[in-house]
């Protein structure tokens, strides 16, 4: 559905974007991570046609964004940041008005302003002055609009933005369903937004792609394997240290970051990351306790977060391009 080609898009000599490659197919929610600043925003400009890019390619539905701008509209539903309402218009009005605007024919703009308002939750709101809204049905009647042509590419930049968290948890259920059954690119630097609703996920950082993939294999290209938390009973620390030493044989790969801590009532805190996450670690670490004569009271078993892959790639990329954008590029 959606094909990008070595885009780049440049501010003066300031280069927001730069070579940037990736797909999305039918039915697929990507979610756009990175810091602000990172290009989110300047790419989904440029699917859009509000940008053209300074190079490479875009293809949406088939549709070049700088050969077919006008074709291309018609094919994408945009909701950006600031959402576009009108404020002394009903929810009605503005829908009508945004479905005029979108060139659906008359006969069909009633049907197709019903279907829009039902799918967003609006059919009680209708009557209502926009600025009479809260901030969760505002962002409602923006995806409405962005959804009253029926297109199949939804794009959505930062679509929780201000919202309570109430707010933000119906707006992501909207998006999760509408992700069924159109394919929808999400922008954002909130990591639990993409947790909660991306099966594909595209991190930005200063303009380049750090990583693409689903969440779990890019932990794998990082560093594959899992942290262990134990707390256990029957030695002394530095008994237990001895003991990881054995355990330590038993794993393959070995452990790694290896750290003891004393509780109270004589218990021990051992951590210890495994590289090799295999299924039959936990096994091995309760025939480990056994013969060690420990027991283990509490066991944690931690793999690599969307967190924790966010911080370690855009930390390795904090170095690259120094230059500050212009105002309003490269967010």
């Amino acid at each position: 559905m959606i094909e990008v080609k070595n885009l780049s898009k440049k501010y003066g000599d300031f280069e927001a974007v730069k070579d940037v490659s990736f797909s999305v197919g039918s039915d697929q929610v990507l979610g756009f991570l990175g810091p602000n600043g990172a290009g989110k925003t300047t790419v989904m400009k440029i699917l859009t046609g509000y940008h053209y890019p300074s190079a490479g390619e875009a293809l949406v539905d088939g549709v070049s964004v700088q050969e077919e701008p006008v074709e291309l509209k018609k094919r994408i539903g945009y909701l950006p940041e600031g959402v576009p309402l009108y404020g002394d218009l009903r929810v009605d009005e503005y829908m009508a008005f945004v479905a005029e605007g979108r060139g659906i024919p008359k006969k069909r703009r009633k049907e197709a302003i019903e279907a829009s308002l039902e799918a967003c939750g609006l059919k009680d709101m209708r009557s209502r002055l926009i600025e009479q809204l809260s901030k969760g049905y505002k962002q409602r009647t923006g995806l409405a609009q962005a959804i009253v042509h029926d297109p199949a590419i939804l794009i959505l930049d930062e679509p929780t933005t201000g919202l309570d968290p109430n707010q933000i948890i119906e707006i992501r259920s909207l998006i999760r369903e509408l992700g069924k059954r159109k394919t929808v690119i999400l922008s954002t630097h909130i990591l639990q937004e993409v947790e909660a609703i991306c099966s594909q996920v595209l991190i930005l950082n200063r303009g380049r792609i750090a990583a693409q993939g689903r969440p779990e294999e890019i932990a794998g290209a990082i560093k594959g394997g899992d942290t262990w938390e134990l707390i256990l009973k029957g030695a002394e620390i530095h008994a237990v240290r001895g003991a990881l030493t054995r355990l330590g044989r038993l794993i393959e790969g070995g452990l790694q970051n290896q750290e003891t801590e004393i509780l109270d009532n004589g218990l021990v805190k051992a951590v210890f990351f495994v590289s090799a996450s295999a299924a039959e670690n936990g096994e091995k670490i309760f025939d480990w306790a056994i013969d060690s004569s420990l027991k283990i009271l509490g066991m944690n078993r931690k793999k690599l977060s969307l967190e924790d892959i966010f911080v370690e790639l855009t930390h390795e990329m904090s170095s690259v391009n120094k230059v500050s954008p212009p105002e309003g590029a490269g967010q």
